[in-house]
Formats: structure tokens, sequence, C-alpha cells
């Protein structure tokens, strides 16, 4: 059974192409994590970060194959918010909304003082909110406005990115990958760790499977989108983490905190270091416009549901984007930017997301022979891979995310009690 939008709400209007859903993929993905994630992924595996970025890339494509399945066969906005629900059982899709919404509000956040803390440091506070209402008034007036930003923004932090590779390689030294820490410093564990954080580099192309409402001819755009988006992606990790790794060493890598300019100084190029920051301010900027689209999607799928205010499942008449959804999200975003700063405290949006993928690939692993595009294994490949990511994060990080689907799943549970049993969702 295909999931539709009820017939009291609008639905989106389908504008998107292969290109554009491959630019909004690419966007989530090439975010400022390329630009600081080496660093955390080295302290805990040293060389092994190489092997960890596998791990991440095999679990990537199994969950990428998973949505691109499913988004084929249900084109309509929520990603696995609407695939649980359809394939698992309501509550399933809730969870999978609810720590999708959750956690990437809180990314949203995270995002857009990383961008300020590249283009305006010492103003990062108005910064940030100023790029939350810039972001979110393009979103405003339009998805095909979202998809046209984003291809600048991916354009500028590419360009970055091929530059710190061309200038950065021919300082590499393959020796320093047996340098202290070297190779497994932490074990197995370590590398797992390193594969965790080196995992949500590439959850972007979730953002792809969200927009399903709004591509054109979705069941074969979304997973075309969905697989030429995440390898390309993977080369682009493999390649300048390899740089930067053969350039710094494992040990020197892991203390740093911007490593991509920390590779350009040593490598010669120290004058060169302020492209870096205009680079990473673009991928922030791309991502959290990105993440902006997503979350509306996904929040529009759960009020039309009734699993959050009905109130947010508006479309606007003439722009067909997600209206209200989007504005509570960017005022929630803007007040978390005035109030925290969540850079360091979102372990559980990773949490969620490794909860919002293994239920994808559950969902995925029921579809019938005539759905079914890839192999029952690749699920269960994927279900696994997320579990074992999900249980090797810091403990504070579980237990944060256990805690936030906790709340999320008594407060669904305490509002089936007080509908009629007409309109109770189970």
């Amino acid at each position: 059974m295909n999931s539709s939008a009820p017939s009291n709400v609008g639905t989106l209007a389908r504008r998107l192409g292969t290109l554009d859903a491959t630019v909004i993929g690419l966007g989530s993905m090439l975010g400022a994590g390329v630009f600081a994630v080496f660093g955390p992924a080295a302290a805990a595996a040293g060389s092994g970060l190489l092997v960890g970025l596998g791990i991440a890339g095999v679990i990537a494509y199994c969950n990428a194959a998973s949505s691109a399945q499913l988004a084929a066969v249900y084109p309509t906005s929520g990603g696995t918010y609407i695939y649980g629900r359809e394939r698992l059982g309501h509550w399933w899709g809730f969870a999978a909304g609810w720590g999708f919404v959750i956690g990437k509000t809180a990314s949203c956040a995270a995002m857009a003082l990383t961008f300020a803390a590249y283009a305006a440091p010492g103003y990062e506070k108005p910064a940030a909110v100023a790029a939350v209402v810039l972001l979110a008034a393009v979103n405003y007036i339009g998805i095909t406005r979202t998809a046209a930003l984003t291809r600048i923004l991916m354009g500028v932090a590419v360009v970055v990115l091929a530059l710190v590779a061309v200038l950065a390689f021919p300082a590499a030294d393959p020796s320093r990958l047996a340098t202290d820490p070297g190779w497994w410093p932490n074990g197995p564990l370590g590398v797992l760790q390193a594969a965790g954080l080196l995992f949500f580099a590439f959850a972007g192309y979730a953002r792809i499977a969200t927009l399903g409402e709004e591509v054109h001819n979705p069941a074969l755009t979304i997973p075309r989108a969905i697989l030429i988006a995440l390898p390309v992606a993977a080369v682009v990790y493999a390649v300048i983490g390899l740089a930067v790794l053969l350039v710094l060493g494992p040990q020197q890598l892991a203390t740093s905190t911007a490593p991509l300019a920390q590779a350009l100084t040593a490598s010669g190029h120290g004058s060169l270091t302020e492209i870096v920051r205009i680079g990473a301010a673009a991928a922030s900027l791309g991502a959290l416009l990105a993440l902006i689209a997503g979350v509306g999607r996904t929040s529009l799928a759960m009020a039309r549901h009734g699993d959050l205010p009905r109130f947010l499942a508006g479309v606007h008449p003439r722009f067909q984007v997600p209206h209200r959804a989007e504005l509570t999200l960017a005022a929630i975003v803007i007040a978390l930017v005035l109030t925290t700063d969540l850079r360091g405290a979102i372990g559980f949006s990773s949490f969620g997301v490794l909860v919002y993928y293994a239920i994808a690939n559950a969902s995925a692993f029921t579809q019938s022979a005539e759905d079914r595009r890839w192999p029952r294994t690749i699920n269960i490949l994927g279900i696994t891979g997320c579990l074992i990511l999900a249980a090797t994060l810091p403990l504070t990080s579980v237990i944060t995310g256990l805690a936030v689907f906790a709340i999320g799943l008594t407060g669904r549970a305490l509002r089936q009690q007080h509908r009629t049993p007409a309109r109770t969702d189970r």
C-alpha cells in the first residue's frame, strides 16, 4: 500500500529532476563534517581510520540501497517515517520520524553555529541567526530555489576540497601511516568508533528520500539520485582522508581541529588556509539548507498523520512547500542558537540517525519480490551495521538518545489514550 497525504491537506509539487535531487544529497553529505571529522576519527583509530572509512561506506551503501528501494514504492514526503509506518507499523514509523526530527533540529543549530564560527568569528550567534533566516526564506519560496542555491554552495565546497587535495598530495609520505599511534591504537573498537564518526558524514542521502513528493518520476529519480550522490561523496571523503593522513600522519591529525588547513600549511601553502575557511562556511550553509528542507518534509508527513500538531501539515498554495513546518523549525533553531551551543553536544543526533536507518533496512527487508531491487542480505548487513555502530557510540550519547526516544514514545502513548477509538492511530 502506497502512503499518500490525507485528502484534507495540500500536496507538494514535483519540480526536481535527477540532477537537482543528486545535488541536494551531495550538499548534505559534503557539509562541514569533511573539514573536521578526520581529526576525531584519527584519535579513535589512528591510521585505521581508512578501515573505518571503508566500513562506514559499506554500511552507508546498504542504507542507501534500502532507502532507494523503499522510495521507489512510497514516493511521498517523510522518508523512513513513511516506510516504517507502511512496512512495520505506526509505532516504528513514529520512532524513525521522531529521532530524525529531534536529532536533525539540533543538527540545524549546530550547523548554523559552525558556519558562523568560520564566517564571522566573534559574532557567531548573530551570524548563525542570519543564516537560518536567509536559508529558511530560500526554502520558503520553493524547492527549486533550494536546489539552485545548494548547487552554488556545493560547487564552492568541491572546488576548495579539490584544491586541498591537489596541493597536499605532493607532500604525502606513506611512511607516516606507521607513525605512533599508527594502525589500530585502540583496537577494533577504535576503528568502529571512527566508522561511526565517518558514517554520519555520509548520512545526507536521506534528504533525497524525504523529498520524495517533489521529484519527477520518483520511482526512477530517487534511486538514481541516491546511488549517484553516495559514490561521489565516498570518493571525495576517501581522497581528502588519505591526503590529510599522508601529510600530517595519524598522531598530528588526531590533535588537529582544522586538519585541511593544517595539511595545506604542512605542504607549504599556509597562505591559502583562508580558502579552507571559505569552503567550510559554504559547506556548512549547504548542509543547513538541506537539513531545513529534510526536517520540514518529515515534520509535514508526521503532522499529516497526527504524530505532530496538524497545523504543521499546511502547504503554501503558491510555493507548494511545507511553509508552516519550515517556519516553526526556523523559530526553534533560532531559539537554540541564541540559548545553547550544540556543536559539541549532539551525540544523540548520531544515535537517532542510526535508529532511523536501522528501521529503513528493516522496512526494506519486508518488501516483496516485485518491489525488491537488491537481495535481503543488503538489508541484514545494514541493520547489523547500524546497531553495531550505535552500540559503540560514547555512553553519554547512547543514554541521551534513549532518553529522547523514551520521551517521544511516552508522549505518543499518552496522546493515544486521549483519542477516541475511531481516531486512534495504532
